[in-house]
């Protein structure tokens, strides 16, 4: 277990992969206000 191990943290860094032990940083999504019901 070390840097070629596929499964762990540092052998993901050390590949420069990704997967579920290291994700990928994902693009900041822009916060959309909830529009107003309608109220009569």
């Amino acid at each position: 277990m070390g840097r070629g191990d596929k499964r762990t943290f540092r052998g993901k860094l050390w590949r420069g992969s990704h997967g579920k032990t290291r994700p990928k940083k994902k693009a900041l999504r822009k916060v959309v206000p909830a529009k107003p019901t309608a109220e009569a």
